[in-house]
């Protein structure tokens, strides 16, 4: 922390720069106003001044604290996204890279190892010569030259230089985890990828440019804001001068000197112009994308962040985001005259060599019922039966006995070719399993059905609550799954959603987007496939996962490091809570501003007309500690509210009009009352220490 400190003080000097200053009209402003007041403070040297010297210097160096102050936040803001870009660069260099030929390619899928034959066909070149569309082979312990589509073998790659996170993941030639992105490293076996990316437009590339926050752009809304605030300054602009123009004629008209001097007239200008939120506007928008980048979620644009914060429909996989990704053991339940724990121990017998992720599951099951446990199939004369897409079950033989588990209608086949009969209470069992959204497993022994073992999609733990928050935002959750109807609608009953998409496919997903949109909805989904690019690049707010497919990364606006399907509702969350803390200090610096306006214009003028001390209820010593005071004041409440803007206004879920109240009385009045309480004691300090 305290080197991002270091940084962003030696980077408000930098952006004293014309240049960087002109980016913002408001702070613009205040830069020329310090320019002015310092030029008056030389004149005053030379005997030329309306105002005594030590009052000039000390706008003049208040001013340019304002200024310093807005660049610091900004630079604040910035160094977060700077310090990852630092860190993503020190990973991206130049290494050698094996070019393999077409031809070549083509003939090692005949080779007996292919690795081999294309290492001693290929030719070693620089990583940075990679062209689009050539292949390249990385072995064990290599780093990947540059990003890619896996065209050939399967591999562990280590991908913590990009994500953070230290567990390595299988990336494969077909599917959706065949994307390769350069700087990873390969930890086992090989690949063959064809290069996705020109160089210079890597993804690492891209990384780099979305978190440097200088390069963000300004989104719709806070360009819309930008207007208002140049608006409101040129109001208080003319402002300003008017009383200005009317203080001099008063004073005209009484042969005295206008207590409203060039220099008060500069830094009353200042004052009421919204400098608060002015200086803090783009802080608040770098620091809600560096949120995100803290979240592991990369934003190609500020629009996409704002975007996630007026969505109001969700597209939520099914798979791994609302379920745990298989289906488990949920019951056994037993046929007629058998007891549960014999069904049990038949299950698990069954399932001790079945090593998905159901079969663990029924082991697991008959472990928490019944403790049936530290059973073993070596050595005690067991023969597995595995599973076969011809036969649909698995099992196991010992001592002349028989035990299968599978789907109802093939052990149903099985049991009746050895003269069996098929229960029907066993069969009812199944079909209620079926239209409840579950998969029924039957398991028989030596011919005879013992009972259905209930495998159903587990819902993940908390999500029904994290839908209840979503719903009191008023946005409405919709799963798309390939499920059929009455599996789509067990689940989605379960979970608390709003509707679901059965049977989804890619132009169904992109439909339902495109219905909602009509409607007047902004729309955010997740995918990771080919299949999800049309309806990623056709949704508002699109996040891809980085473990998919390169067409879906350049569909979407945003990027999942993570890859966790869950992270869309953390992201409306951070896209919401920005477009509260902007919204919230600008209602701050809008109510301070008319406060400023309200403390400081009477005491100004109580020379000129002192019946407006009844105005004055501050009681304010004199025109020059007060004006003294509110520029203090001014320049001092930018560095208060920069921590505010650099965390964010906390969200919390709820209808948006008692979230608009709410706001009002904190930061509405908190703009009015403060502003009062600060210059009254900030005047009084002015007077004991014989400043003003």
């Amino acid at each position: 922390m305290k080197t991002e400190t270091k940084r962003a003080v030696g980077d408000a000097f930098a952006k004293l720069d014309p240049r960087c200053q002109a980016k913002n009209p408001v702070m613009l402003m205040v830069y020329a106003s310090a320019i002015l007041v310092t030029a008056l403070f030389a004149l005053s040297l030379a005997g030329i001044s309306d105002a005594p010297s030590g009052y000039i210097a000390a706008i003049a160096v208040v001013l340019w604290a304002t200024v310093l102050f807005g660049n610091f936040a900004e630079s604040l803001a910035e160094g977060r996204g700077k310090a990852q870009a630092d860190a993503l660069r020190a990973t991206k260099r130049d290494v050698e890279a094996l070019l393999v030929d077409e031809g070549a390619l083509a003939a090692a899928a005949e080779a007996d190892d292919p690795a081999a034959f294309l290492a001693e066909c290929a030719r070693t070149v620089n990583s940075a010569a990679l062209k689009r569309g050539q292949v390249y082979l990385v072995r064990a312990g290599e780093q990947v030259p540059a990003d890619g589509e896996i065209v050939l073998g399967a591999a562990s790659v280590d991908e913590s230089a990009i994500t953070g996170e230290s567990a390595p993941v299988v990336r494969e030639s077909g599917g959706d985890r065949s994307a390769l992105t350069g700087g990873t490293t390969v930890l086992s076996d090989w690949l063959v990828a064809r290069v996705s990316a020109e160089a210079g437009h890597s993804f690492l590339d891209q990384m780099i440019a979305m978190v440097e926050s200088a390069a963000r752009k300004k989104t719709p809304n806070e360009r819309a804001l930008e207007l208002l605030l140049i608006a409101l300054t040129l109001v208080f602009l003319a402002v300003s001068f008017a009383l200005y123009a009317f203080g001099s004629f008063s004073a005209a008209q009484a042969g005295e000197a206008n207590p409203l001097g060039l220099t008060s007239l500069v830094a009353l200008f200042v004052c009421l112009a919204p400098t608060t939120i002015g200086a803090l506007l783009s802080a608040i928008g770098i620091a809600g994308m560096s949120r995100l980048n803290a979240a592991n979620v990369l934003a190609t644009s500020g629009r996409a962040v704002e975007a996630a914060g007026d969505v109001d429909v969700l597209l939520l996989d099914k798979t791994g985001t609302i379920t745990l990704g298989n289906r488990q053991a949920a019951a056994f339940l037993p046929a007629d005259g058998v007891a549960e724990r014999d069904l049990a121990d038949a299950a698990q017998l069954a399932s001790l060599a079945d090593e998905t992720p159901e079969g663990r599951s029924v082991v697991v099951l008959a472990k928490e019922r019944f403790g049936i446990r530290e059973r073993t199939l070596s050595g005690a004369g067991f023969t597995v039966v595995p599973f076969t897409a011809q036969t649909r079950m698995s099992g196991v033989d010992f001592d002349g006995h028989e035990i299968r588990k599978g789907a109802a209608d093939a052990v149903r086949a099985y049991v009746e070719a050895r003269g069996g009969a098929w229960p029907s209470a066993v069969a009812a069992m199944a079909d209620d399993i079926a239209r409840a959204g579950g998969t029924p497993l039957v398991v028989a022994r030596d011919g005879r059905v013992l009972g259905v073992i209930h495998l159903k999609d587990i819902i993940k733990s908390g999500i029904r609550e994290n839908f209840a928050d979503l719903h009191a935002m008023g946005i409405r959750t919709v799963m798309v799954t390939g499920d059929n109807p009455l599996t789509a609608a067990a689940i989605a009953a379960e979970a608390g959603l709003d509707d679901f998409i059965a049977e989804a496919t890619p132009e169904a997903k992109l439909e339902a987007i495109r219905r909602y949109q009509a409607e007047g909805h902004l729309v955010a989904m997740t995918g990771d496939g080919t299949n999800d690019a049309p309806a990623l690049a056709q949704a508002d707010v699109a996040v891809a996962m980085n473990s998919g497919t390169q067409a879906a990364k350049e569909a979407g606006n945003m990027v999942d490091l993570d890859s966790s399907p869950t992270k869309l509702i953390e992201i409306v969350r951070i896209g919401k809570q920005l477009l509260m803390t902007r919204g919230s200090l600008t209602t701050f610096s809008i109510a301070n501003d008319l406060a400023k306006y309200f403390a400081v214009i009477p005491a100004l003028l109580v020379p000129l007309y002192p019946g407006l001390e009844v105005l004055n209820i501050m009681h304010l010593a004199s025109p020059a500690s007060a004006m003294l005071a509110a520029i203090v004041y001014n320049a001092l409440i930018i560095v208060a509210l920069i921590p505010l803007a650099l965390r964010g206004v906390k969200y919390r879920e709820g209808a948006p009009s008692a979230l608009l109240a709410r706001n009002l009385a904190v930061y509405g009045l908190g703009g009015v009352a403060v502003p009062f309480a600060a210059i009254k004691a900030l005047d009084m300090l002015m007077v004991a220490v014989g400043v003003a």
